[in-house]
């Protein structure tokens, strides 16, 4: 519940910010967190802290024009907003999604506030985008909107100011275009202006599975705080692009099954365990459908518009997009003998499933935490970049579950603290606004 002065926040946020629902919902679970940190810090209130970090301190919005291989001139809108840089240069991805408005990217942008915090790493927080659907399209039509796309993010990014990566729609294809193209207008090879890159030319090992390896690291470290592991657990994990490829991946090496995993069009079912290497070659090399999985395994069956949630798992992992588990849903997964939720998405749960999983005995851990990995590995990225270096897959990955460990352990201690235990919501919101709201506060007003 918020108090009078919170609420006074929330509903100026509101007011500020007419009819963008997904920032509304994501500003008002972390303001509904922070009365106790106001009572102990009436500072952040006289200075008005929460307010300020509601702000961007920048929103851009572009056109981009390209031409499809029908030499029709097309255009679209992009989007970047550089929410907060007090810890830090702004640092999130580029989503290419019809979907894609500005109320999603403040969203996803004022989220990466406290993500990044969370991860310890000095870097701030922004996302950015556009309304482009990349499926369906060419090569040569994603390159040349990309490079239309980079004809005007150039002029407001830099490995000090602005660090985008990728997103939903933009993985190591469009990261190419969108670097070559500013390499070819600003004349500068500067790998730490964006991450995500090829490996081949300042990429890290770890990224592409960064996100969701991290999230299973997360939610791990909850099941150990219980006593438990993921050995002999089923899993059901919602998606099937690179957050829930590689968070499957890390299930099974941790001695679990899992048995979903779904795609726009509905989900695959295999009660022997999902194949990781077929579902990689489906998605990633034939850019395929997830229905194609049953043309080679007679074990699953495809459910066309199904809901994956109804299928019974001890551990739940959305790895698809924002609202994808309504509190029918969360009733559904609990009935079931549901135990843990690590978010591998951005704020996959609605605020009503969200309420269901904190009235139970259930680990939750909320996306701004358990998918903290993929922005934490891209922060690694930048550490190769500026020192000209390159490191092993090993010695990445040790960095990533160090850094996820720590996450939770902040978290843990934190709602501990400030009387919630065991809320991983109050953890991750109350230790990465104090990470940011003090940097705030020795910065004076900016």
């Amino acid at each position: 519940m918020l108090n009078e002065k919170l609420t006074v926040v929330f509903n100026e946020v509101i007011a500020r910010n007419p009819g963008e629902a997904e920032f509304h919902q994501a500003a008002q679970e972390v303001i509904e967190c922070l009365g106790p940190v106001l009572t102990r810090h009436p500072e952040i209130g006289r200075h008005k802290i929460i307010n300020r970090i509601c702000e961007p301190e920048r929103q851009i919005i572009f056109r981009i024009p390209w031409v499809d291989d029908n030499n029709e001139v097309q255009i679209n809108r992009g989007f970047r907003v550089e929410f907060n840089s007090a810890l830090g240069p702004y640092k999130g991805g580029l989503r290419f999604h019809p979907s894609v408005y500005l109320g999603i990217i403040k969203f996803l942008g004022f989220e990466q506030i406290f993500k990044n915090a969370l991860t310890g790493l000095p870097i701030g927080g922004g996302k950015g985008g556009s309304d482009f659907n990349p499926k369906g399209k060419s090569d040569g039509e994603i390159m040349r909107f990309c490079q239309s796309f980079m004809t005007e993010l150039y002029r407001h990014i830099g490995e000090h100011t602005d660090v985008p990566a990728g997103d939903i729609g933009v993985g190591g294809r469009e990261i190419g275009f969108l670097f070559g193209q500013y390499k070819r207008i600003t004349n500068r090879y500067e790998s730490g202006v964006l991450t995500g890159k090829g490996l081949d030319w300042g990429g890290s090992l770890v990224r592409t599975e960064a996100t969701g390896y991290g999230s299973v690291y997360f939610v791990d470290e909850m099941l150990k705080v219980r006593g438990s592991s993921f050995e002999g657990k089923t899993a059901v994990v919602s998606g099937s692009g690179n957050v829930a490829i590689y968070t499957s991946e890390k299930i099974h090496e941790l001695g679990g099954k899992v048995v979903a995993c779904s795609d726009s069009n509905g989900y695959i079912h295999d009660r022997d365990g999902i194949d990781i290497e077929l579902v990689k070659q489906i998605k990633e090399v034939q850019r395929g459908r997830i229905s194609e999985y049953v043309q080679e395994r007679k074990s699953a069956k495809y459910i066309e518009g199904g809901n994956i949630w109804e299928i019974p798992c001890e551990i739940a992992m959305p790895s698809a997009t924002e609202n994808e588990i309504s509190g029918k849903d969360a009733k559904t997964l609990v009935g079931n003998g549901c135990i843990a939720v690590g978010e591998g998405a951005n704020m996959p749960s609605t605020p009503e499933a969200v309420k269901v999983f904190l009235g139970t005995e259930i680990a939750y851990g909320p996306g701004k935490a358990a998918n903290a990995g993929g922005v934490a590995t891209s922060a690694l990225e930048m550490q190769q970049n500026a020192s000209r270096d390159s490191w092993t897959f090993e010695y990445t990955d040790r960095r990533l579950r160090a850094i996820m460990k720590n996450i939770h352990e902040s978290c843990y201690e934190t709602a501990e603290e400030y009387g919630s235990p065991g809320n991983y919501v109050v953890g991750a919101n109350i230790s990465g606004f104090l990470k940011v709201a003090n940097s705030m506060l020795s910065m004076g007003v900016i």
